[in-house]
């Protein structure tokens, strides 16, 4: 069990941007014998979920939340990469899409979820931010995904997840491809209402519907 000042600096470090040092700390947890997904679950993401929440506040802005989403990002692959098992597991799985939508330039939650899906085996292909519908249905065919999930955090770029569901439904593909939607302005009602067929409430719950929507 990683002690608990450990894990208090790694969630400084991302709060602080310090991509440097936070890959620092993770090699050295890992070296040591820590396990890569308690480091994760307890000490990286508190942190990019309280930089979500200064931002939120207006007390941190948009180019810290930028460098601070980069920092995750460089751990989560540190990270993924230890986790025992994963790459054997991931070869396994069926491939998911990740992205957020068009518009929409918002990914620290949706590197979460790509962090955690990673940890639990998922093979995913994260598309990134900003990404139009046409992009993610050609991916999605072109790596014969089971799932496609989108991040919308904007009520203006919400529609885009309808967009996703008429787009696969056009290409004759819906009854194959399942879709997940999640943001902080989306709700169940709403991924009713288009017909996407889960919603995540955030990113824990998101593996877990994830794993229900291949029959895991």
């Amino acid at each position: 069990m990683i002690d608990e000042q450990t894990l208090q600096e790694a969630r400084n470090l991302i709060v602080e941007q310090k991509k440097d040092q936070a890959l620092e700390l993770a090699e050295k947890v890992i070296k040591q014998g820590g396990d890569p997904l308690e480091l994760m679950t307890r000490g990286f993401i508190p942190g990019i979920n309280d930089v979500g929440d200064q931002f939120g506040r207006g007390t941190l802005f948009l180019p810290e939340l930028v460098q601070a989403a980069g920092a995750m990002q460089a751990v989560t692959e540190v990270v993924n990469q230890a986790l025992a098992g994963s790459a054997e597991a991931q070869e396994e799985s069926a491939p998911v899409i990740i992205a957020t939508v068009k518009g929409d330039v918002h990914d620290i939650g949706k590197c979460i979820v790509v962090s955690l899906l990673q940890a639990n085996g998922f093979k995913v292909h994260d598309l990134g931010r900003d990404v139009d519908t046409d992009t993610i249905v050609e991916k999605a065919l072109e790596l014969n995904a089971k799932i496609i999930g989108t991040s919308a955090l904007l009520t203006t770029t919400m529609s885009r997840q309808k967009d996703l569901e008429d787009a696969l439904k056009s290409a004759g593909v819906k009854d194959r491809i399942r879709t997940i939607v999640g943001g902080a302005p989306v709700t169940a009602r709403w991924a009713s209402r288009i017909g996407a067929d889960a919603f995540a409430e955030d990113a824990s719950d998101g593996v877990v519907k994830m794993k229900e929507l291949l029959g895991s």
